[in-house]
């Protein structure tokens, strides 16, 4: 993938480019950015510069066949991490090695996708994938090896928060002391959950989220109409993936509008209704089956929306971004009912639920709990 395929963000390119020029290529370094922003675009993208002696900020130098390699992601000394789980495919010890076809495969497909995305692509959106220590191990063996051409070697780890504690640790020698001329990028949305000692040991690099122009750039370059192209990009919010779901009408949150949709209308019926619980119980039993990275995102657009509600309550309509698409719902008359009274203790519900959907908590009684914890805060007065 070269530099000019990768959406917006010229100063992160220049200032990659600069330090390849330069000869200042940090040998561990970390991309945090929000999901479909292109910090794995712009990761390979980079890799491919460093491997390929690449000249110019448009990648259009650069030694061919190498070239090649990298955008088929064959290239020898270009290696890859990433959240596996067992599956029917591999029934013990999955590593990133047992998933590479399907990984290249996503990749192409979608450089932009999210976790659950490349979950779904390899059949294990039930599971919680993790790179564990297996995965370490493997990682270490590669890196100890000398560079099949003779230049860098560079792995990049994506979704790195998902390292376990004994992976991390395996890990941390080797970023703390590489080997000679190579380069670790780790990828992540959210920084905080990676050791501090790695953290450390790497130079960050933040990613902001996609501007709106070019978002709306790219979706005309689809075939998408002007108009339309710039109500799918605001309503993104800088997220590349969500834009081309909705533009494809797959987007996950179609099926998240209808869960709150359908329990923000039973937490209502259900002051002074004894027959509205039986509503919220079988709403908690729907989200509970499903696969527990669905519970979480559903708990994060959730957030989402009471966040933006709030705005709306408030009078800050330039800052809203989320839309709800189902008939006879309007999140104008909704707003009212979230303010400075219940905001606080509706993300702390929210966000202690998606700590206890991460452990493993049963879903079932996470639900019923949360729907009947928030079917009483929306019915808290405002001040």
């Amino acid at each position: 993938m070269l530099f000019k395929e990768v959406l917006g963000l010229e100063h992160i390119k220049k200032h990659l480019v600069t330090t390849a020029q330069t000869g200042r290529v940090a040998h561990a370094q970390l991309f945090v950015g929000p999901e479909g922003c292109g910090t794995l675009p712009m990761a390979i993208a980079y890799a491919q510069y460093l491997l390929c002696a690449n000249q110019g900020e448009e990648n259009e130098g650069g030694n061919s066949a190498c070239n090649s390699k990298c955008n088929s992601l064959t290239h020898p000394d270009l290696h890859f991490a990433f959240p596996v789980s067992n599956s029917d495919k591999v029934k013990s010890h999955a590593v990133s090695d047992n998933y590479i076809e399907e990984w290249r495969q996503f990749v192409h497909e979608q450089p932009y996708g999210n976790l659950f995305d490349w979950y779904r692509h390899i059949g294990i959106e039930k599971k919680q994938g993790q790179i564990g220590v297996d995965e370490a191990q493997d990682v270490v063996k590669k890196l100890s090896l000398k560079s099949y051409e003779g230049g860098y070697k560079i792995l990049l780890i994506w979704m790195a928060e998902k390292m376990n504690i004994s992976s991390a640790n395996k890990l941390l020698k080797l970023i703390e002391e590489p080997p000679e001329k190579t380069v670790l990028i780790l990828i992540a949305e959210e920084e905080e959950q990676i050791i501090n000692t790695i953290r450390s040991r790497c130079q960050i690099l933040h990613f902001p989220p996609l501007a709106e122009h070019a978002i709306a750039e790219a979706l005309k370059n689809k075939g998408v109409h002007e108009a339309e192209a710039s109500t799918l990009a605001h309503e993104a919010n800088g997220n590349f993936n969500k834009a081309l779901d909705l533009m494809n009408k797959d987007s996950e949150d179609l099926v998240f509008e209808r869960w709150f949709v359908q329990w923000v209308r039973s937490a209502f019926k259900a002051k002074g209704n004894k027959g509205a619980i039986q509503e919220l119980i079988m709403w908690s039993d729907e989200v509970a089956k499903t696969g527990r990275e669905v519970q979480k995102q559903f708990l994060h657009y959730c957030l989402s929306v009471m966040r933006q509600a709030l705005l709306l309550n408030y009078k800050a309509d330039d800052l809203v971004y989320v839309k709800i698409h189902m008939e006879g719902f309007d999140l104008k008359k909704f707003a009212p009912f979230v303010h400075e009274n219940n905001i606080l203790d509706i993300v702390e519900e929210l966000e202690k639920a998606i700590f206890h959907v991460e452990r493993n908590g049963n879903s079932k009684i996470i639900f019923t709990d949360l729907s009947i914890k928030l079917t009483r805060l929306l019915h808290t007065k405002a001040a």
